[in-house]
Parts: C-alpha cells; sequence; structure tokens
C-alpha cells in the first residue's frame, strides 16, 4: 500500500508526452506512470496544463467494507458536499457499481449535498486492488480565456508549453520569483499571473512590451514588464525563463544568445530555456549546466522547441 498523502492524475496528447514528463520530474522528483502519480507534495493542480486532478487520501484499503466502516468513523459533517468516483488507468468497475459505491459515500456523510456548486468533493477511486477514499481538487481550465487575448505573434509558443515552463521554473512554489526574460507579448506572463505566482518580465523590443502590457491589463493582471536589455536588469530572480528569437521576426545569432544566456545567469541561479535549435554548446560556454531536457513538437508542423533546465555550476 502506498505511503503517500496525495494522487495525482494526468491527461496528455502524444505531442506532449515528453513535455509532461519533464515537468513531472522538476516538480514531483519522478515521472508520471499510466497517468497518476502518487506522491507527499502538494501543489495546485491547476497551474500544471497536465495535471487534472490532486486526490487527497483520507482512509484506504484492499477491502471495500473496511474503507466504508473508516469513512464512518471520520465523522464527517458538512453541507453543500458532493461525492465524485475518480477513474484512474486500470479501473475496470462498471459504471453502475461505481453508482452505488457513490450512494455509499453519500450516505456515509452528514450533510445535505450540492451537485452543482460544492463546498467540497469528496471521492473514491481504485489502484492496484486497494480503495481510496479523498477529497478530490480539480484543474481549473479558465486559463483557456487566454486564447482569445488582444494580441499575438504567430511565432509565439502556444499555452500548454507556456504554462508548463512556468511550473517548471517554479517547480509548483508559488513564493518563488520568476523572470520571463524574452516576453514577447506576454504568453509565460499571463499563465504565470492566473495561477497567482510572482513573475516580472523583459524585452528589448518596445513592441512587444506594448503587447505584453496591453495582454496584462485585458485580464486585469498586475506584472512588471521592462523595456530593456536583460543586461540592464539588476533584480534578483529564483529562476529565469527565456524564449530565446527564433530569427524569424527579430534577428539572432550565437552571440546575442551567449550574452541573453549569460547576463540572465547573473540574476539568477536557474534558467529554463526554450530554442528551435541545439544550443547544448553555447549553454556549456556560459558556464551553465544542463539538469534535464526534452524537444516538443508542434501538432501538425515539423517546427520544434528544445527545452532545457539549466543550473549554475557550483564554482562560479
Amino acid at each position: 500500500m502506498h505511503n503517500h498523502s496525495y494522487i495525482y492524475s494526468f491527461k496528455y496528447d502524444v505531442h506532449n508526452k515528453e513535455l509532461c514528463k519533464l515537468e513531472s520530474r522538476q516538480i514531483f522528483g519522478q515521472e508520471e506512470k499510466n497517468n497518476l502519480l502518487f506522491s507527499n507534495i502538494k501543489v495546485d493542480p491547476s497551474i500544471s496544463p497536465f495535471i487534472k486532478g490532486r486526490f487527497e487520501i483520507i482512509s484506504s484499503s484492499e477491502d471495500y467494507s473496511i474503507l466504508l466502516k473508516k469513512i464512518k468513523k471520520e465523522n464527517i459533517r458538512i453541507e453543500g458536499f458532493k461525492a465524485e468516483y475518480l477513474v484512474l488507468n486500470g479501473d475496470s468497475t462498471r459504471y453502475t457499481e461505481r453508482l452505488e459505491k457513490l450512494k455509499d459515500i453519500g450516505y456515509s456523510i452528514e450533510g445535505e449535498p450540492d451537485y452543482n456548486t460544492p463546498s467540497i468533493t469528496y471521492s473514491i477511486c481504485h489502484y492496484n486492488n486497494i480503495w481510496y477514499f479523498g477529497v478530490l481538487i480539480k484543474h481549473n481550465s479558465d486559463w483557456f480565456k487566454h486564447k482569445k487575448k488582444p494580441c499575438s505573434f504567430s511565432s509565439a509558443i502556444n499555452m500548454v508549453i507556456a504554462k508548463t515552463l512556468v511550473s517548471i521554473a517554479s517547480k509548483g512554489n508559488k513564493s518563488n520569483r520568476l523572470l520571463d526574460a524574452c516576453c514577447g507579448v506576454g504568453t509565460v506572463l499571463l499563465e504565470a499571473c492566473i495561477s497567482g505566482f510572482n513573475i516580472e518580465g523583459c524585452d528589448i523590443n518596445w513592441k512587444a512590451c506594448k503587447y505584453t502590457r496591453d495582454n496584462l491589463a485585458h485580464y486585469k493582471y498586475i506584472a512588471k514588464v521592462y523595456c530593456s536589455d536583460i543586461k540592464d536588469l539588476s533584480c534578483e530572480y529564483d529562476t529565469a525563463i527565456i524564449d530565446l528569437p527564433y530569427n524569424l521576426y527579430s534577428f539572432s545569432n550565437d552571440t546575442i544568445t551567449l550574452n541573453i544566456i549569460e547576463s540572465a545567469a547573473k540574476l539568477t541561479p536557474r534558467i529554463v530555456i526554450v530554442s528551435a535549435s541545439d544550443i547544448e554548446t553555447l549553454i556549456t560556454q556560459s558556464g551553465l549546466k544542463i539538469s534535464d531536457f526534452c524537444s516538443v513538437g508542434k501538432k501538425g508542423k515539423k517546427f520544434t522547441r528544445n527545452i532545457w533546465v539549466c543550473e549554475k555550476n557550483r564554482m562560479n
């Protein structure tokens, strides 16, 4: 039986499989398997585009009848609750049986249920011959509204990658101070702001900064955006995110790339870099070490983005 506090459930398509696993390694120190993960680390499921829910374990048992006795011993009294069955990978419990078990849960809790706007959602699930009872915290999909942001670039990273960059950079810790070092139109900033992260942005392009500020204002988010070369910043951050210029709408070369990375490394001990090419040599040249990596293909296109998680060498 698992000696953990939480069960996280995941959902992703084949194009984002490696991105999800990178995020999982960075947040939990392990990869999800079979679309779920047991952990003692508590994170808000809404910070990730892939985590669909956090199941907080209250009781468990191999014997369902014993689990029910444990639930009744909890003497739960609450108004407006909801009971929901969480289907995990490998669970073959039939729909009718699931409904019966939900009735069992409902009758074990004292209070009037509310199926539309519940005050809390209790849940039951079955995995590897063990029954679990707990509280289910679901992913909030409000961030989908960013698809309609007023300003955008065709070359900007998509929302899924942007949201994942924030969760990787922060490791799920909302107290960390983040920097989006080449913010573009603010795609990363929007995903950080909606999840409550402390982030600032900068870009040398005045038009990009204007678009970022317009997008932030549209959703009533507050974040500082510096129209500045990153080398001119002096604040310190826990992690920087760098979505490097792709030489599509702004000129870039190895010298510019190296300068951006080295300048960011003066502000933070940890950097998450997005690139369209292999920049391993440049990262090493900057004095950073690569601690993790993945490639993400763009759905329906050949354009690939590489994501590098980098840290300062201790001697630096």
